[in-house]
């Protein structure tokens, strides 16, 4: 109750009555921000969200998998081997009808990196560099690139990358984040209600720093304010035609971002009639964006594999991703193995899935980033450090978790397989194992294969898990380390990942 002032002489109902204004107004506010929070959180997905095609039967030779490893010999030195990027420009340069690039990071800015560090490669000018020369090559191509607003700056910065494409007759749609769900919906509420009604960023008035690169340049408000929403269009794929009837895709976790360009990733590359849902995806993201183009139908032949080299391939986005992902890890059992190379492991869902399997007697072996390097700045190890302890820890040990060293690049790889005495199924693509990314959020893509364990692909992704985690070899390589080397078992990290994973107040 509150305590009257004794040299206030109002009457008590006349003080009442003028608070009530005031209380009213607060009361209005925190229903349209409690209203909006929960509409933006659950409202229907955009078109092109939530795929989970049907799989399709290919021939095993239809269906690839790329790797870039990055690691350093015993003196330090790197040691780089990529193979995506170069089947990137491949599909792009032999593209007949049409070519279609979703890319997350298409930009060259470089972070907290020193100015005069050099890239390993500057993926953004080569893939630019392609898809010029593609277009004076072939003026009649159908181009399409979409892309995350990131490569803007969020309009504080408009990038001279995506306005060389446009000058030469290249499409470029610049998703429109606001039409998907926020995962940050306490800050996100607000932002829609006070913030996104503002007029354009202005040009070259800014006052904060470029969040993306450590120079000169400086970036509105705004682009700040809406960086803050913490959600992206996460994908990374390029789909193409042949000329033969035939279409042709890549999808990855590998960004055309100078920065990112010695990072570990992998992708999957794929022929066929499976990448029609991808492409029916991409086209409706784009639609959504604004694109209005049109797009060339592409007679694709019929799969037709022999019944001993079939892999059954399945285009998954979003929160597709993890409902298949669940089913995977629940129909493992005991005498199968399942590995899991990721960047980010956090989603609660995915972990407990983990522990059940483990305690079914299914092998779980989990190789991840330590979460330690971005770009020039040092990070907290969260979430992969804390959520490694729970993993070990919960099960018994029985789950078996080790790091990829990292050299101030990334283990940028988002992969589980499932291998098991008559069957071999993985997924890998853009989609970390988070609550955003797995959460119908973000947009993602990801590519689920099954196939016999002795196929090609199913060997190939065995051998390249079992380099990264045993260390063979006589050169003194050593490609990952025990988990004890980053191992946090604080509390204090688990409930900060606890509660940046619930709120969608992270970056991951």
């Amino acid at each position: 109750m509150p305590i009257p002032d004794e040299h206030d002489t109002t009457p008590a109902p006349r003080r009442r009555r003028r608070r009530w204004p005031g209380r009213l107004v607060i009361g209005v506010l925190l229903v349209a921000w409690i209203g909006t929070a929960a509409w933006h959180t659950r409202k229907p997905l955009a078109p092109g969200v939530h795929v989970r095609a049907a799989p399709v039967a290919l021939d095993t030779s239809d269906v690839e998998f790329l790797r870039d490893v990055t690691t350093a010999d015993p003196y330090g030195q790197p040691i780089i081997d990529q193979e995506i990027f170069d089947e990137v420009l491949r599909i792009v340069r032999e593209a007949r009808s049409f070519v279609l690039v979703d890319a997350f990071l298409f930009n060259d800015h470089r972070g907290a990196l020193a100015p005069d560090a050099r890239p390993h490669r500057e993926l953004s000018a080569e893939l630019r560099d392609a898809l010029l020369e593609r277009r004076a090559a072939s003026p009649a191509l159908r181009m399409l690139v979409v892309t995350d607003p990131i490569n803007d700056v969020y309009g504080g910065q408009p990038s001279e990358l995506l306005a060389k494409l446009r000058a030469a007759g290249i499409d470029v749609a610049v998703t429109d984040l606001d039409v998907l769900r926020d995962p940050n919906p306490a800050y996100s509420a607000l932002w829609r209600l006070a913030v996104r009604w503002w007029g354009e960023d202005g040009r070259g008035d800014g006052w904060l720093p470029n969040p993306l690169d450590a120079g000169p340049d400086r970036v509105t408000f705004r682009a700040w304010a809406r960086l803050m929403n913490f959600k992206a269009n996460h994908r990374k794929v390029v789909i193409a035609d042949d000329g033969a009837g035939d279409l042709v895709g890549l999808v990855t976790s590998a960004n055309p971002h100078d920065a990112s360009s010695a990072h570990s990733n992998v992708a999957v590359r794929l022929r066929g009639p499976a990448l029609r849902p991808l492409l029916a995806s991409e086209l409706a993201i784009a639609r959504t964006a604004g694109w209005r183009g049109d797009w060339p139908e592409v007679a694709v032949r019929a799969a037709a594999p022999d019944a001993g080299s079939i892999a059954r391939v399945q285009v998954l986005t979003e929160g597709g991703i993890r409902d298949v992902l669940l089913e995977a890890i629940a129909s493992a059992s005991a005498g199968e193995r399942i590995d899991v190379a990721m960047f980010y492991l956090s989603e609660r869902e995915v972990l407990r899935a983990l522990r059940a399997a483990a305690a079914r007697g299914v092998e779980v072996r989990v190789l991840l980033d330590p979460n330690k390097d971005a770009f020039g700045r040092t990070k907290s190890g969260i979430p992969n450090r804390p959520v490694a302890s729970e993993l070990v820890t919960a099960s018994d040990a029985r789950i078996r978790v080790r790091w990829y060293r990292t050299r101030g690049e990334q283990f940028h790889v988002k992969l589980v397989a499932i291998h098991g005495p008559t069957r071999f199924w993985m997924t890998l693509g853009s989609a970390n194992l988070t609550r955003r990314n797995i959460g119908d959020y973000n947009l993602e893509a990801n590519v689920a294969v099954e196939t016999a364990p002795d196929a090609p692909i199913a060997l190939e992704v065995a051998d390249w898990f079992e380099t990264l985690w045993k260390n063979p070899g006589t050169l003194g390589v050593e490609y990952s380390a025990d988990f004890g080397v980053y191992a946090d078992p604080a509390q204090r990290s688990y409930w900060a990942y606890r509660i940046m994973e619930a709120t969608g107040l992270s970056t991951f």
